[in-house]
């Protein structure tokens, strides 16, 4: 039998190691085809692409104002990253980030509302403390069953995000809901007492963030704890000839997951919502994946990485209010960048390799 017919004329192969050099390259290649390829929709829509371009990008620089807008936009965005990178560094595919957002909004909201007589500063402390732990414990949900029984992480961290966003429903409609609200289904806004301070025009949630960043690159990399979360999501089987308990791993390093994801959202309830709203979370978990992914579960890239989405985001707004598109146009464009950025990632790790004639 003629074994050249079964060869494919295309077939990827692995590409074992990439210079960072050739990573560069390949990087910039994506990013000026990704640019190349959004001025061509703007041009098929009758726009100049640089004018355009052009928009986004002062759209996020031209005032005090837009600046501090694409701060807070990177806020959420920077923390939520942290925290799913650190599941997903010992292969912990945690897609459950915006419940554990909603959950930690959740609990600090209560004492926001409930207790807002408390003096200040320690009402804000212990806002903090219940939203690490309740988006830790809501992490640690799927991380004992994983542990335990095996089950998917992915499905399961997915769905708790809908229970989640239940909850939050319930409280609205239910006993959390707003006796002034003239029969529309809100939640009270919080008191100024239980409002996180503004520093420098923004709520300081982003000083939090950027410490997280620092405490999350020294744990990872400098850290014991840091050392098993990389070798379980290497191999687990090592892990445990190493004599690593792997399920106190992944419940230890889900609850920090969780945690910092919990952080996010008492930080957007309580300094940019003022109230517990259902869009508390906003997709930014989402997002995170992405963001995390990018920047290859680096710290320091995460912030890069989160930085250049908030200025695309912010700018892209403006865009559209500018020159009065439709909502969609950013988004389309937003998902043409995205795709070519993203797609780089393949040609990093493999290569197309032509069959030429004779099978070889």
């Amino acid at each position: 039998m003629n074994n050249r017919s079964h060869t494919p004329f295309i077939r990827t192969v692995k590409i074992s190691e990439r210079s960072s050099k050739d990573t560069l390259k390949i990087r910039i290649a994506a990013f000026v085809l990704a640019l190349a390829a959004g001025g061509i929709f703007m041009l098929l829509l009758g726009y100049n692409p640089f004018e355009l371009y052009g928009t986004i990008i002062s759209g996020a620089f031209r005032s005090k104002m837009a600046f501090q807008a694409t701060v807070k936009f990177m806020i959420p965005l920077l923390m939520s990253s942290l925290g799913v990178a650190m599941a997903f560094k010992m292969r912990f595919w945690n897609i459950g980030a915006e419940g554990q957002i909603i959950v930690g909004a959740v609990c600090a909201s209560y004492f926001a509302l409930f207790h807002n007589n408390w003096p200040h500063f320690l009402l804000l402390i212990v806002m903090f403390a219940a939203g690490a732990i309740g988006g830790g414990l809501w992490g640690l949900i799927p991380a004992y069953f994983k542990s335990k029984y095996d089950t998917n992480e992915t499905l399961f961290t997915l769905m708790l995000n809908y229970i989640a966003l239940h909850i939050i429903t319930y409280l609205r409609d239910g006993p959390w809901k707003d006796p002034d609200s003239s029969g529309f289904p809100k939640i009270a806004r919080f008191a100024a007492n239980a409002q996180i301070d503004k520093v420098f025009g923004v709520h300081f949630g982003w000083i939090i963030a950027l410490i997280l960043v620092i405490i999350v690159f020294i744990y990872l990399k400098y850290t014991k704890h840091g050392y098993e979360i990389s070798v379980v999501g290497e191999s687990k089987s090592t892990a445990k000839y190493a004599g690593m308990d792997v399920k106190r791993v992944i419940l230890r390093t889900m609850i920090l997951s969780g945690g910092i994801c919990g952080i996010t959202g008492m930080i957007q309830a309580a300094g940019s919502d003022m109230t517990l709203a259902s869009s508390v979370a906003g997709g930014v978990g989402f997002t995170a994946i992405i963001v995390s992914w990018l920047a290859y579960l680096n710290p320091f890239g995460i912030l890069l990485v989160s930085f250049l989405f908030s200025i695309l985001d912010k700018g892209s707004s403006v865009m559209q209010s500018a020159y009065g598109l439709s909502t969609y146009f950013a988004s389309v464009l937003q998902g043409i960048i995205l795709f070519f950025i993203l797609g780089c990632e393949f040609f990093i790790r493999y290569k197309f390799v032509l069959t030429k004639k004779g099978g070889k």
